[in-house]
């Protein structure tokens, strides 16, 4: 069976500095990814061939970044059943706090797993997390880049 994807997908252009914090923790575990850009509101038809094709593309979980009313990573979600974590975005006059309930609190059956606002770098330690569940190498590699936080203890 061939090892699962990510996928990354940013509602704007202007998220990039957040998915690239994602793609560094991705390349550091040896995790295939690719990274996209589309807008749930501005291009639903893209957003829904994007999500028919996720098993054709071998993609086990999505990380969706998106800011102000986020709802990509929901409307992801109600697509597939893949996976999806999602980051908000610290923008706009709410500060990614609009961003953050957007992504939370979804209606029951369809959940989104959500990280802190910007942080693109844990939602990508949590799909390696997942991916472990089915690849014992990657259960090593974390417990290796944790050890490092216990060592900066010392």
């Amino acid at each position: 069976m061939a090892k699962k994807k990510v996928a990354i997908v940013l509602g704007s252009k202007s998220d990039i500095a957040i998915a690239e914090k994602a793609e560094t923790i991705l390349r550091e575990f040896g995790v295939d990814y690719a990274t996209h850009i589309i807008s749930a509101h501005r291009n639903p038809n893209k957003t829904r061939n994007f999500a028919a094709d996720l098993d054709k593309n071998g993609v086990g979980i999505i990380i969706a970044i998106a800011g102000l009313s986020a709802h990509l990573p929901g409307v992801l979600a109600s697509l597939t059943v893949v996976p999806v974590i999602g980051v908000p975005v610290g923008c706009g006059p709410l500060c990614g706090q609009d961003a953050l309930y957007s992504i939370v609190q979804m209606p029951p059956g369809i959940p989104v797993a959500t990280v802190g606002i910007d942080n693109g770098g844990n939602a990508a330690l949590l799909a390696v997390e997942m991916l472990a569940i089915a690849d014992e190498s990657l259960v090593e590699k974390i417990k290796k880049y944790r050890k490092q936080f216990k060592d900066d203890e010392k």
